[in-house]
């Protein structure tokens, strides 16, 4: 019990005094899913508004693709990306394996389908009426899709909150095209992992606060934005 109230001590010692290993670690953790979440979010809004305005073939398969790979295993993605950028693999000649190139490259593919398969059902939910009425207004399709957009903002806001929440606790694949390397590759949610089977319960305990503060503060944030597109709607 003693060694358990003593880890937990050291580990906010750790917090308050701004460890800079720790502080390093978060900085990182931080940079490297928001990147892949911009990047995500930058793809994902346009191709969840095409699919959802758009009439083409196989579009009941493409969004069927696209529900599917929300629950991509993370550790098959790390594979993926591994075999892209190994030295025998198409774009081995990058160089970017046991990069945080490589590793924002995981989080990317983890991250599109979600943001991408969510604005397209925050799109489809929109009331015809709108879409209608901005064409008979002359909008071109250009405008019409930002006016949807718009209407759908709320539920777009969700899939992006949904996506960061999932990159920021995701440790499979950015473990293994990352390689976990001190200063370099290791973002909390794989020295949780090292630092645990190697006993030093204090740094692990300080990141698991930090992360469990950062998904609390996510789901708040999830929770409020639905609340408001609820509103909305009900408007």
């Amino acid at each position: 019990m003693y060694s358990i109230v003593e880890a937990f001590k050291r580990a906010f010692d750790l917090i308050l005094n701004l460890d800079p290993e720790l502080l390093g670690i978060i900085l990182l953790s931080f940079k490297v899913s928001g990147a892949a979440l911009l990047i995500a979010t930058a793809l994902g809004i346009p191709a969840g508004t095409v699919i959802g305005l758009k009439r083409f073939p196989f579009r009941g398969i493409t969004v069927s693709l696209m529900n599917t790979f929300m629950g991509l295993p993370p550790v098959v993605v790390g594979l993926f990306v591994y075999l892209l950028l190994s030295r025998s693999g198409p774009l081995g000649f990058m160089g970017l394996l046991y990069t945080p190139a490589a590793m924002i490259a995981a989080q990317t593919i983890l991250a599109f389908p979600i943001v991408a398969a969510l604005s397209h059902s925050a799109i489809v939910n929109i009331d015809p009426i709108i879409r209608q009425a901005s064409l008979t207004l002359g909008a071109t399709p250009f405008q019409v899709a930002i006016t949807i957009i718009r209407e759908a903002r709320y539920g777009i806001m969700s899939g992006v909150i949904a996506a960061f929440g999932r990159v920021m606790a995701e440790v499979g694949a950015i473990l293994i095209v990352g390689g976990n390397i001190a200063r370099y590759t290791r973002v909390m949610t794989t020295t949780i992992a090292l630092e645990t089977d190697k006993g030093n319960f204090e740094l692990a305990l300080a990141l698991g606060i930090i992360l469990l503060t950062a998904s609390l503060i996510i789901n708040m944030a999830l929770h409020l934005i639905q609340k408001k597109g609820n509103v909305h709607i009900s408007q």
